[in-house]
């Protein structure tokens, strides 16, 4: 059994879905290979899988043998073009693009030139931020085979000790993925770390250098480094950087065999610089990181997973120092640099207070925003304003729990047509709706049908030629028209409402009647799932008030609905008559024109007069000159990216605490 297919996988196979697909392939009874251009290697390790060098928008086949083929080929098949679809077995979250592989907000540089520019050491600016603390440094002791030449009795006994030391290992690692120090994103750089551990390409070498007459540890030091060089031979940087992950894991194993442990990183002080030539992935993941004032390191780089772990949790990193690195060994204080890469030994007085100063100015910052995190607004009679979150993917739904997103306010469900060839299934769309709603438990998530037309197409479906298709055949238009895929998605979404406060509303409506004639198809898709024995709930459902037909027509829409959510970037562009995309009309887009307010409060008065909710979800929701607009018309939920959630719940509660 064979088929082909285009990776939709973010980034391509990289260490996390590379051990996701592996893991999935090992499910399956089959002999399975995955096959890119005319090289095939096993679709259960994860090391050759990666060497493979599998990137996203690449053409892939996998090929299966045996009694499941046909199961194995479809369930990897559906992964690649959806890999939002799975679950991460042992970690326990769905399976999802690195989020922590994209650089973290930090501390903002100093204007101007940088800090230490005619001064100090120069790496890899790794993890944005400024850094200024005691030098905490971490040099364990390297590990030298000793190319013992072992007796062809000692050969056996040697492998089943090399055997026990993975087994060892792999407990030792499981349980510091079940520790709850450890975050999410953490979790799952650890948990491709312990799979690389007991992958075959890394045994099978180990085991044939065994057989050839090396002791264990010289083994496992010479495959791994084998295995290392082929990874610095791709040309792609993070890929290259798992060249880092094979020796870190390989000098865990040694570790284990000798009997021995690296030093902990457990007595670092309050906001100190760690200095290492090298440290694993899985060392920095166990460390008190909320300690860390920085990361300077001789070896590693951009993609190491070491700067995605600082970045994860907003921690300056200069990498890449090489030898240079030794100049620290002895020191007492450091001020680094993240944003150029610069790192200065013992400070002088001047680099000491400019540091000092900056990163004073950027910690009040952070700290006085932070503090909202929790908050829930609340006017002066007690109503809750839903500060919530603007997503358009699962990947997203970490950064707004960590702003204190109140829930999910708009998720656009075309990124999930978009991903993949195909038009998603019920079963991958339910699964999706549902690991959202399970994310915010206690607060109401709002899924909006497919929103999508012919400046945005997809698989499966053929859109006109239109003059504009901004006014043309999109949104609710082409969802009633093509009900084949519009039930589709109502089916998943009634089944994944099981799962929590999950919402739902409709784009681009203009007409009573289609919201009418979408309760129809509801009810038609109850009825269906009912008769079939599934489970389903159901949900509110609500309109996106965004065209001027929908403000005049508000009063009666506001019979037929729950609630309205208001998206300002296209009523704005059709109120004000200007492309929102086009520059030049762009001082006409402004949802502060008087034209615009009207509009929403129009749209307000007819949902308070109703009894209904009324929020908003276009980029206005987070501009602090229009939010004490908006509580004044009446809504009760403004929602945005995750990165003004604090910012917005800061400036509602000082409003609701001056009305007092």
């Amino acid at each position: 059994m064979e088929r082909s297919t285009i990776v939709r996988v973010q980034d391509g196979l990289h260490a996390r879905p590379a051990t996701r697909f592996v893991r999935l392939a090992k499910g399956f009874e089959s002999e399975v290979e995955i096959i890119k251009g005319e090289k095939a290697v096993s679709a259960k390790s994860s090391v050759k899988l990666m060497l493979l060098g599998v990137k996203e928008n690449d053409e892939v086949s996998i090929r299966a043998d045996g009694a499941d083929a046909i199961e194995a080929v479809d369930a990897l098949i559906a992964y690649l073009e959806n890999p939002m679809s799975g679950v991460e077995e042992g970690v326990g979250e769905p399976a999802k693009a690195p989020a922590a592989e994209t650089p973290a907000p930090a501390a903002p540089a100093a204007p101007g030139a940088p800090l230490v520019a005619d001064g100090g050491l120069h790496g890899v600016a790794a993890s944005a931020g400024l850094g200024l603390g005691p030098v905490f440094a971490h040099f364990p002791q390297q590990i030298v085979p000793n190319n013992t030449t072992l007796s062809a009795g000692e050969i056996e006994p040697e492998k089943q000790r090399f055997a026990e030391a993975i087994q060892r290992l792999q407990e030792k690692l499981d349980r510091s993925l079940a520790s709850d120090g450890m975050q999410e994103s953490d979790r799952g750089i650890v948990a491709a770390l312990r799979d690389i551990a007991s992958d075959d390409a890394l045994r099978d070498e180990t085991l044939a250098a065994i057989d050839g007459g090396l002791d264990a540890v010289s083994a496992v030091i010479a495959a791994s480094s084998r295995l290392a060089d082929d990874f610095r031979k791709l040309d792609d940087a993070y890929m290259a950087a798992r060249a880092e992950d094979m020796e870190a894991i390989a000098r865990q194993i040694c570790l284990t065999l000798l009997g021995q442990e690296d030093a902990r990183l457990d007595d670092i002080p309050e906001g100190a610089i760690l200095v290492a030539e090298d440290i694993g992935a899985w060392d920095l993941a166990r460390a008190p990181l909320k300690r860390l004032g920085g990361v300077v390191c001789g070896h590693g780089g951009a993609t190491s997973h070491v700067a995605i772990i600082a970045r994860t949790h907003g921690i300056p990193a200069v990498l890449g120092l090489g030898e240079a690195v030794n100049e620290l060994r002895d020191a007492k204080e450091a001020a680094i640099d993240g944003h150029t890469g610069q790192v200065v030994v013992e400070p002088d007085a001047a680099t000491r207070a400019r540091f000092e100063e900056m990163i004073g100015a950027a910690a009040r910052e952070r700290e006085a925003l932070r503090v909202y995190k929790d908050v829930v607004p609340r006017r002066a009679d007690g109503t809750v304003i839903q500060v919530a979150a603007n997503l358009g993917s699962l990947e997203e739904v970490e950064a707004a729990q960590e702003a204190g997103a109140m829930g999910v306010g708009l998720f656009r469900t075309e990124l999930l047509f978009m991903r993949h060839m195909h038009l998603p299934s019920e079963d991958m769309q339910a699964e999706t709706y549902a690991e959202l709603a399970r994310a915010f438990p206690d607060h109401p998530v709002i899924v909006r049908t497919l929103d999508i037309g012919g400046d945005k197409p997809i698989s499966g479906v053929e859109f006109p030629e239109e003059e504009n298709p901004f006014l043309g055949w999109r949104g609710i238009r082409m969802c009633l028209d093509r009900t084949d895929i519009f039930k589709v998605q109502l089916r998943a979404l009634l089944r994944a409402a099981v799962h929590g406060n999950l919402r739902v509303m409709l784009p681009m409506v203009s007409t009573v009647e289609e919201v009418r004639r979408t309760r129809v198809l509801i009810d038609e898709c109850a009825a269906e799932l009912k008769a079939e024995g599934v489970a389903h709930g159901a949900f509110p459902l609500g309109v996106m008030i965004e065209t001027p037909a929908a403000v005049f027509g508000a009063e009666a829409l506001a019979k037929e609905v729950a609630f309205f959510s208001i998206g300002t970037n296209d009523l704005t562009q059709y109120v004000m008559a200007a492309d929102r995309l086009n520059p030049s009309v762009a001082n006409l887009n402004d949802a502060a024109h008087p034209a615009v307010m009207a509009a929403v409060e129009q749209a307000a008065r007819a949902a308070v007069a109703a009894g209904i909710e009324i929020g908003m979800c276009g980029e206005a929701a987070a501009r602090t000159d229009l939010i004490p607009e908006f509580i004044r018309m009446g809504l009760t939920e403004l929602s945005m990216s995750p990165a003004s959630v604090q910012a917005t719940k800061k400036q509602l509660s000082e409003l609701f605490e001056k009305a007092r």
